[in-house]
């Protein structure tokens, strides 16, 4: 913001003295003025560009009639029981498939996980946890958060926590409301409970520091334009456009990162994800980053960490 203001100052004072004498005082400002540059900023461990992958523990804890694939027309008082089975496949197959590929990559990722659909795949959810990826909150089912009173909305948050931890042992520490759609009091609860960091933000390109409750709090931003429920789901994209969209967005950020830190965010949900053909694209795309000098895979627990301790990261 400094540096912004800055321009502005400075190009007034260009504007004003540069009518007299606009070559001398355009000559003059480059020698002392760096306000075109952004500062140079990086990454505290020495990565150039670091990738962020978000793998959704959804199925199972969806509500009876949830939205699908198929026609929303079903009558009042029936269950859509083909729907059903699409959410299944994201726990009978597409969270499996995908760790298998995570494995083969050599990446480590970070699930939210629902509470419910944590309680009924038990065995799932601690082989996230053992296969060494993060277990985050997602909420306790996929109730409306943020109409919810404080106390109502805290015990939702902590059910959910605590569903993971019986099960898995993994302590959640990051945060992602149901269609990041957070409640005014759910920054508050965050902190309240032990919380370092949330997701539900797609304001920047690169983690940045908030002040809750007088305490610094994480914000690990998330995506919207290369998460598979938006782009396959939402607009039907083929698994071709998704592919090319994440390259054409890992490139532009590849090339930022060499005088700025940057953070790449791509996500995938269980029963969207995991499917075949998303599984390939997936390997392809991080095969290709992989190709580049200092690319790096982190948790989004890892990226908080490395955030909070860093004196360089952006405070809003």
């Amino acid at each position: 913001m400094s540096s912004r203001r800055n321009f502005i100052k400075q190009t007034g004072i260009i504007g004003m003295v540069g009518m007299m004498n606009p070559i001398d005082t355009f000559a003059e400002v480059s020698k002392t003025s760096s306000f075109l540059s952004p500062p140079k900023t990086k990454w505290a461990d020495g990565s150039r560009l670091v990738v962020s992958i978000s793998m959704q523990f959804e199925a199972g804890g969806q509500p009876d009639n949830a939205e699908s694939p198929f026609p929303q027309n079903i009558q009042k008082g029936y269950i859509d029981l083909p729907a059903a089975t699409w959410y299944n496949y994201g726990y009978k197959e597409g969270i499996p498939r995908m760790l298998d590929n995570w494995d083969k990559l050599g990446v480590k990722v970070t699930s939210h996980m629902v509470g419910t659909a944590v309680l009924k795949n038990p065995e799932l959810a601690k082989e996230i946890v053992q296969r060494g990826h993060e277990a985050a909150a997602h909420g306790m089912n996929w109730s409306t958060q943020y109409t919810m009173p404080y106390e109502e909305e805290k015990k939702f948050i902590k059910d959910g926590v605590d569903a993971i931890k019986n099960v898995t042992g993994f302590t959640a520490v990051g945060y992602n409301a149901n269609w990041l759609r957070r409640g005014p009091n759910t920054l508050n609860i965050l902190q309240e409970l032990g919380f370092k960091y949330h997701i539900d933000d797609i304001s920047r390109d690169e983690p940045f520091i908030i002040q809750v409750k007088n305490k610094d709090f994480a914000v690990v931003p998330y995506t919207l334009r290369c998460n598979d429920i938006v782009l396959i789901e939402g607009k039907n994209f083929s698994v071709d456009q998704f592919l090319q969209q994440a390259k054409m967005e890992f490139d532009q950020l590849y090339a930022e990162s060499e005088t700025q830190r940057r953070q790449m965010s791509v996500s995938f949900h269980d029963r969207i994800g995991g499917t075949p053909q998303m599984v390939k694209a997936a390997n392809d795309l991080i095969r290709y980053m992989q190709q580049h000098k200092g690319v790096s895979f982190k948790r989004k627990d890892e990226i908080a960490e490395i955030a909070l301790h860093d004196k360089t990261t952006i405070r809003e």
